[in-house]
């Protein structure tokens, strides 16, 4: 009698593959469409309105031509650079026809986009490399072990406050500045610290993942999100930090409190792990062997991790207060690794094959990360974003209060797994649906809040995002940190709408506005 083979969950590039097949199908599925958009040229101080036939023209760069046009965004965010990305003007959004129909097409397009995504992705990818490549240093020079055996004597029997100060830290740097990309950058220094502690590695993905996830949510001066969605919607950044405030912490005294009970479960009887067949595996990659004797905690591998850890530091004010992005970053690492030979205590050879060896270690990381990029490039490009927002927006129209807060949250998190970026989604989606907020007499604050809440819940699963990259770390498969997050997912959904209802119940009726197209974006 043969035995029935057991079903194994696709890798992380087989879940994006199939996630960018569906999106393909739906480009053929869903009607073309675009809003018309508005641009602001920096040389001349002029706008530039383009149609969705590709058509434009110019018009005056001031606050009267804003205020014609129904986008209501001070003219000063246009001015200092506040917002770069083409803003999506209310009323004008018209059908197209769809080119590229045929099969052959179709298929070009779906090996074509990964390839696209990885270019469009090369400054993450390069950043993650050379983040691989340091790592791979340290690990080789035995700090990282000698630091963990260290550390857990420290923290031996309260290693549950770890979880709690990651959690909160990372969170805060979520909210604060939109700690996202970076946090894999995190991920080869928790992990192993955890591992000691006796829990597995789905703790420490979480530790990180669920902070920056949850921050992001909640986000209350993150300039990638709230700043700019506010900014798009004509308020105050500051109006309705209170609401956002509340979800975020909520939200992180539910993922803190979650995770603890998960992490003690797993402590106490290690077959409860989720991934508790891979342990073995994961062990031999993060944490030494039982029968090598543990490094010395010298002064030099001291200096090795002071270095790594003040890296993150710099980084961290660099990003909020300099306007780094990642070349910056990438390039302040790659300085980091050439102090680091001053420590390591390696041969000039042995350190280069180290560094080479750690970023190979995660080029299956920077993979996913590009092809997710190419999930967004078919959708872009089968111009099927307008149109999916267009109706959802159409839908909401009639109501009011709570039932309007709500259905906008569930809004947003169907846009999210469409939009991966925030800055994307705010500029494209808040001038359309910001006026239905005066149509209904929510304080528009709310529309804010909610598609904060609905694209952050998303980004808690979406293979678009990070959560495929985080998870290949330690090849734990999707369905595994499905079977983990799903529960909790539940717990914050039900949460961001409670506070979104109290929000709403405070607004005041507001007039609708009333704006001109240009007679070309009516064509």
């Amino acid at each position: 009698m043969k035995r029935k083979k057991k079903f194994l969950f696709p890798t992380a590039y087989t879940v994006i593959l199939v996630v960018m097949l569906i999106v393909l199908l739906l480009t053929y599925l869903i009607p073309s469409g675009k809003y018309s958009t508005l641009s602001y040229i920096m040389e001349g101080g002029k706008f530039v309105v383009e149609n969705p036939f590709g058509e434009q023209i110019e018009l005056e760069g001031t606050q009267e031509t804003l205020d014609e046009l129904g986008i209501k965004i001070n003219i000063g965010m246009f001015k200092y650079g506040s917002i770069t990305k083409p803003v999506a003007i209310p009323g004008s959004y018209k059908g197209l026809e769809k080119e590229n129909k045929s099969i052959t097409n179709g298929i070009v397009s779906f090996f074509k986009a990964p390839v696209e995504g990885l270019y469009d992705s090369i400054d993450i990818i390069t950043f993650v490399l050379v983040i691989g490549g340091i790592v791979g240093v340290v690990n080789k020079s035995g700090a990282f072990t000698a630091g963990i055996n260290s550390l857990s004597k420290i923290l031996e029997g309260k290693e549950k406050w770890l979880i709690v100060l990651i959690t909160i830290l990372i969170g805060i740097g979520g909210t604060t500045f939109g700690l996202a990309e970076e946090i894999i950058a995190f991920y080869p220094i928790v992990i192993p610290v955890f591992l000691a502690a006796g829990y597995d590695a789905l703790v420490a993905i979480a530790a990180v993942y669920l902070g920056s996830a949850m921050g992001s949510m909640a986000s209350t001066v993150n300039p990638f999100a709230t700043v700019i969605a506010s900014n798009t919607a004509g308020i105050n950044f500051t109006d309705g930090i209170f609401v956002r405030i509340a979800l975020l912490v909520l939200g992180l005294l539910t993922c803190t409190i979650y995770v603890i009970r998960y992490s003690e479960k797993v402590k106490k009887d290690p077959s409860k792990s989720l991934i508790h067949s891979q342990k073995e595996e994961i062990d031999k990659q993060y944490l030494i062997s039982s029968k090598e004797e543990a490094p010395k905690f010298t002064l030099g591998r001291k200096a090795m991790l002071i270095i790594f850890v003040l890296s993150f530091g710099i980084m961290i004010y660099g990003v909020k207060e300099l306007g780094w992005w990642f070349e910056e970053m990438t390039a302040l690492f790659l300085g980091v690794t050439f102090i680091m030979y001053l420590f390591a205590g390696l041969k000039e050879k042995e350190f280069v094959n180290e560094f080479v060896i750690g970023a190979s270690d995660l080029l299956g990381v920077a993979l996913i990360i590009g092809l997710a990029r190419g999930v967004t490039i078919i959708m872009e490009k089968g111009m099927i974003s307008d149109t999916i927002l267009f109706y959802l927006s159409k839908g909401i129209s009639g109501m009011s209060g709570v039932v309007f807060s709500t259905v906008t949250f569930f809004i947003y998190i169907i846009l999210g797994f469409f939009i991966a970026s925030s800055s994307g989604l705010a500029v494209l989606s808040i001038p359309i649906m910001a006026p239905l907020a005066d149509i209904v007499g929510v304080n528009r604050d709310i529309i804010v809040s909610a598609y904060e809440f609905g694209q952050g819940l998303m980004g808690f699963i979406t293979p678009t995002g990070l959560i495929l990259a985080s998870l290949a770390m330690v090849n734990i498969t999707y369905d595994k940190w499905l079977k983990f997050i799903l529960p909790l997912m539940i717990m914050i959904g039900v949460l961001a709408i409670v506070v979104l209802g109290f929000g709403s119940g405070s607004g005041e009726n507001q007039a609708a506005t009333r704006y001109a197209l240009p007679d070309f974006c009516k064509a």
